[in-house]
């Protein structure tokens, strides 16, 4: 997957062809500093030269139609730099000798793109690739090219939170689906060979294939501050959360503490005598209203709690999306595009 080294080709003064170059030298008569070559397989560079090399700012362009555009050190790639593809693929980002390192982002020919961090020419460490067919995306951690460690595989209406191994899902994770439940489960790997006889499995190497086994369903649990929301008359008081919750202000059955009938006795009687007259009418109070706990009559009814919203069931995953198709490796010197797209897993149906 590699490309050659852009140095293969040479461009150094020895051999019956040089090619053709225009530009700058230095004393020993060396390509220095600006300058345009034309090398012996047809492929030019226009540039920045170094004692005869590629070094800092230049375009180089390859016969197959290929071409980059970037910094250069000792004749290879190094730095920041774009790489188009013949197939109309590109690469824009970090380059160590050549290779892709660092981090980058790769748009394919169909629509994907894989934006993140970049080792040997590979996918390697944080990134995310997107699936342009579904909207589809898979972000997390990456090794060697493939999907490994911990990941998110987010699709329209629900995603997939769990652990990776070699490009598939395996160990205990979970759907997270926007209707409010998240269903917990491990993955097993099973082989894509079983069953199969003694010469398909040797034409064939064997594939693993991802199984979910559900356990368990929960609700959705957000930690959200709860507000005060001011209660309808007549009823007690309430708070706002993900539900209306009405707290009742009677004790519980048998928790009730005696009281002497002396002092109900009190009660009642201050409460049927009225308040002395006052001499200035204007300071006269208003007429008391009924207290909050007067007892209600017999044939009213308490208000009713309001009922709680029901939950819908999960709708079905979009489809998954195809892989991204590469093309065969550009001719010497380029790098050939980018190793096939990870494909997506199958999603178990929802409860």
């Amino acid at each position: 997957m590699s490309d050659a080294g852009s140095d293969e080709f040479g461009e150094e003064e020895t051999g019956p062809y040089l090619g053709e170059y225009e530009g700058e030298r230095n004393e020993r008569d060396e390509r220095h500093g600006q300058g345009k070559a034309t090398l012996p397989n047809g492929d030019t560079y226009e540039g920045l030269y170094e004692c005869g090399k590629r070094h800092g700012q230049g375009t180089y362009r390859f016969k197959n139609g290929a071409r980059y555009i970037g910094e250069w050190v000792n004749n290879k790639k190094h730095g920041q730099g774009l790489f188009i593809y013949p197939d109309g693929s590109k690469y824009e980002g970090s380059w160590v000798e050549d290779q892709r390192s660092g981090n980058g982002k790769y748009s394919y020919i169909n629509g994907d793109y894989y934006d993140g961090e970049w080792q040997n020419h590979v996918r390697h460490g944080q990134g995310t690739y997107v699936y342009a067919d579904t909207g589809s995306k898979y972000t997390g951690t990456w090794k060697d090219g493939k999907r490994e460690g911990q990941g998110e595989f987010i699709h329209a209406n629900h995603k997939y939170v769990g652990p990776w191994k070699g490009d598939v899902m395996e160990g205990t994770g979970k759907y997270v689906f926007d209707i409010g439940c998240q269903q917990h489960g491990v993955y097993i790997t099973g082989d894509q060979g079983e069953g199969k006889g003694m010469e398909e499995e040797e034409e064939t190497a064997a594939r693993p294939i991802p199984i979910w086994r559900a356990t368990h369903i929960t609700e959705i649990i957000e930690d959200t501050p709860v507000e005060p929301e001011e209660a309808p008359p007549g009823t007690p008081n309430s708070r706002k959360g993900k539900h209306l919750i009405f707290e009742s202000q009677s004790p519980e059955p048998g928790t009730e503490e005696p009281k002497p009938e002396g002092d109900e006795e009190k009660k009642e009687e201050s409460a049927e005598q009225p308040p002395p007259p006052s001499a200035d009418p204007a300071a006269e109070p208003a007429a008391a209203e009924p207290a909050a706990t007067e007892e209600q009559p017999a044939d009213q009814e308490p208000p009713a709690a309001p009922a709680e919203g029901e939950e819908q069931p999960p709708t079905e995953e979009p489809a998954a999306a195809e892989e991204a198709k590469d093309e065969p490796a550009p001719e010497e010197p380029a790098p050939a595009p980018e190793g096939d797209a990870p494909t997506e897993q199958p999603v178990p149906a929802e409860d």
